[in-house]
């Protein structure tokens, strides 16, 4: 086939590359990943000379033939999720655009490559990166071509450490870390508890910990696991004086809760178990006892799904035709790859300073074992720790304001005051890769900040936990009546707002403006543009709420006002401007993570009907605590008309009511996605239905990408009453992604049978009409 110009070879079983392929000269296109391959002998792409696209992704290989750089006309080449441990062989392709190595074993990429002025797309993400570290590889091309220039200059080893703290609430997490931080046993009261999260950095024997410490309630989770990254080292704190061996919940509430949640966000990290309260215990041997049977709960956890991935892979493979599920099969074979590692438990009294020294050593030992923590080793250009002393500095001094929220425009000016060798292309890639790291933050691409800096966390942090907190009805009713004349509020607005948060999850408006204003008073803040600029008023949104916001916590009620006869006409070809522009002023937000039933979505949808558009979206290995809410707000914000409850929301886009379920108390937990039956009159209205859930698919699946450790599955449940059969969706990610087709891949039948023999029309059960 000497005129061939494309071959793909992709998603068999091939474990020998084909030395036939040298004699393919006119080569233009060659596709062979999802295979096995170990190996590329030499004297294959030398003749492969036409050759502009070549995919190796999902392979076993371990090195790169030498003269794989003789394909001078090479523009595409994706080597992610292979073995890869070196990229020189790549250095002299004078034509590659795009080069993706995701998920590989690389520490160090060759400078040589980004001298490439052809390479416009590169990812590296998923590989034990020290140079570039992977924070400044997440930047994309720019950021490593200016490491580079910078790192010719001077360079620093460093051995930085994000440390979390995590546990349920009183379990000693904050004890932990102000012990490890002073060297010595520091208690901490109940009423000194962390409210949120705290942020302090250690240095100890030459590495560098910056520890985060989570607050346990459950009320906060939802705002942590934006701080939660990967890349970290996880002390899970479980206090062991409470903790009941014959009582399954206790495992679950105090340990099993987090490992599930870490495997789900960062499958990738490694987790010290530490008992607390040990001083609490009868005895040593009640402590060894609880020692070892959490010990072995904990490697039942990660045997068991471990086992249930392998077993759920195995049966796709054992499939009539496997090649109808092969992403799935990847996709699971993606999650068998992670290794979360969880260590043996350490129990300490944390009143005696052996123990809290013991902890220190532990946690020492366990940092600079290579194997457990390839990734803490990064080479960076000295400039980047002189530029992060200098505003520790700047803060200090006062040249940054105390609250640590600075723009961009001021702070590039004092730090090139400093560094006159650094331009303002260099100084933002060095705050980018701080914001990456932890230690400010910059929110680049939310429009309204992208010109704020934060560079004390945790004052902004402070700011969350104002609105976001375990006990805020206590803080509403602790309102003085002079914050409500401030708000021209009266004690009778604040009982409303007590009763609407704790029967409609809402909080006013003017009460969140009361309660972040007076947290800015016991912090001693007194500016009144800065504090307006953060709470917010009536013509435009605070800072703290976009954030929120931002982060799916809360979404706004819509503002039931009437309509305007004299408003300014709209014209398709110009920006409409609203005639009266102080139009803001949501009544209140809801947090739907408070809500308690799903009576108002009942009431509005009424009863299941067999014939309803069902569309069921498998979780692997469960649904992420927080999900579903994230994915109601981030779906209500499309949609003028909704109703939100518990575990169920219904939106109306058009005459198309459309409901969201979450099933998570079963099994096999899933989100259902159905259409009323009674708004599906003709194929019409049933193919734009389709487009409606088309959407909704869409925003979940980008959701899903926050958490590494999930995997998704598509069914359309039989429509017989009683029937437990389905339809599986093999290729339904494609179908999001193909922006051009609203159309599923399932033939060209007009009518599906299940293994039970119950016929339906295929529109019914999958987005495509019988004559398409």
């Amino acid at each position: 086939m000497s005129n061939l110009t494309e071959l793909n070879l992709s998603r068999n079983e091939m474990t020998d590359f084909p030395l036939e392929i040298q004699e393919l000269r006119q080569l233009v296109k060659l596709y062979m990943n999802q295979n096995s391959l170990k190996t590329i002998p030499e004297n294959v792409f030398p003749s492969l000379k036409r050759l502009q696209f070549l995919k190796l992704s999902t392979n076993r290989l371990g090195k790169l033939p030498q003269d794989i750089n003789k394909c001078q006309n090479l523009t595409y080449l994706n080597l992610s999720n292979n073995c890869l441990r070196n990229l020189e062989p790549l250095v002299g392709l004078p034509c590659l655009k795009e080069l993706y190595v995701e998920r590989n074993q690389l520490a160090e990429l060759p400078d040589m490559l980004f001298q490439n002025n052809c390479l416009t797309q590169f990812k590296a993400n998923g590989n034990p990166l020290r140079k570039p570290p992977e924070e400044v590889c997440a930047g994309g091309l720019r950021d490593i071509q200016i490491y580079f220039t910078m790192l010719e200059e001077n360079s620093l080893d460093l051995y930085t450490v994000k440390t979390m703290f995590l546990g349920s609430s009183m379990a000693g997490k904050s004890t932990l870390c102000r012990s490890l931080k002073q060297g010595c046993p520091v208690p901490v009261a109940e009423a000194d508890r962390t409210i949120g999260i705290e942020i302090t950095e250690v240095e100890s024997d030459g590495v560098r910990f910056l520890f985060w410490d989570f607050a346990g309630q459950e009320e906060y989770y939802i705002t942590h696991h934006v701080f939660i990254t990967a890349q970290a080292f996880v002390i899970l704190a479980i206090d062991l004086a409470s903790y009941q061996i014959k009582d399954p919940q206790s495992f679950n509430e105090k340990v099993g809760f987090w490992i599930k949640n870490i495997q789900l966000k960062i499958p990738d990290s490694v987790v010290l178990l530490v008992g607390t309260h040990v001083d609490q215990c009868t005895n040593e041997a009640e402590v060894k006892e609880k020692q070892k049977h959490i010990e072995e709960k904990v490697e039942e956890m990660l045997q068991r799904h471990k086992f249930n991935l392998n077993q759920r892979r195995k049966n796709l493979q054992d499939k009539e035709d496997p090649s109808l599920y092969s992403d799935q099969i990847d996709q699971i074979k993606r999650l068998t790859e992670y290794k979360l590692k969880v260590l043996d438990l350490v129990p300490i009294d944390c009143t005696k300073p052996v123990d809290i020294c013991k902890l220190h050593t532990n946690i020492k030992n366990e940092i600079l074992n290579k194997d457990t923590f390839p990734y803490i080793e990064q080479t960076l250009p000295r400039c980047y720790r002189e530029v992060e002393t200098d505003i520790q500095e700047l803060l200090k001094n006062g040249d940054i304001p105390q609250h640590g929220i600075v723009t961009q425009e001021d702070l590039l000016y004092e730090l090139q005051n400093r560094h006159g060798a650094l331009d303002h292309d260099k100084l933002k890639l060095i705050l980018q890769y701080l914001h990456r790291i932890g230690v400010i933050i910059w929110y680049k691409e939310i429009t309204e900040l992208t010109d704020s800096l934060f560079v004390k966390p945790s004052f902004l942090i402070s700011l969350f936990k104002t609105i976001v907190r375990h006990d805020l009805v206590e803080e509403l009713n602790a309102i003085s009546s002079v914050l409500l004349k401030s708000e021209n509020a009266l004690s009778k607005h604040k009982k409303r707002w007590i009763r609407d948060y704790e029967d409609r999850a809402t909080l006013s408006n003017v009460a969140i403006r009361i309660l972040v204003r007076s947290e800015f008073l016991k912090l001693g803040f007194t500016d009144e543009e800065f504090i307006e600029e953060m709470v917010g008023s009536k013509k435009r949104e605070g800072n703290i709420l976009l954030l929120l916001k931002h982060f799916d916590v809360c979404l706004p009620c819509k503002h039931n006002s009437s309509l305007n006869p004299k408003a300014n006409e709209f014209h398709p070809e110009k920006k409409w401007v609203a005639s009266d522009p102080i139009v803001y002023e949501p009544a209140a937000w809801l947090f739907p993570s408070y809500l308690t039933n799903n009576e108002l979505v009942q009431q509005n949808w009424g009863e299941d009907i067999p014939e309803d558009l069902n569309i069921h979206v498998y979780f692997l290995p469960e649904i992420p605590h927080g999900f579903f809410h994230r994915l109601v707000i981030r779906i209500c914000t499309l949609y003028s008309q909704y109703w939100i409850g518990k575990d169920q929301c219904l939106f109306c886009c058009g005459n198309k009511r459309v409901l969201l379920r979450e099933h998570c108390n079963e099994e096999d937990q899933f989100i259902e996605i159905r259409c009323k039956d009674s708004d599906l009159k003709t194929s019409t209205d049933i193919q734009k239905a389709w487009q409606v859930i088309k959407v909704i698919m869409q925003r979940l699946n980008i959701l899903t990408e926050q958490w590494q450790g999930l995997c998704l599955f598509v069914h359309s449940p039989c429509k017989d009453p009683g029937c437990s059969e389905y339809f599986e969706w093999n290729d339904w990610q494609d179908w999001l992604e193909d922006s051009e087709t609203d159309m599923f891949n399932v033939g060209l039948e007009e009518k599906h049978t299940c293994r039970n023999g119950h016929r339906r029309r295929t529109e019914l059960l999958f987005p495509r009409t019988p004559d398409a």
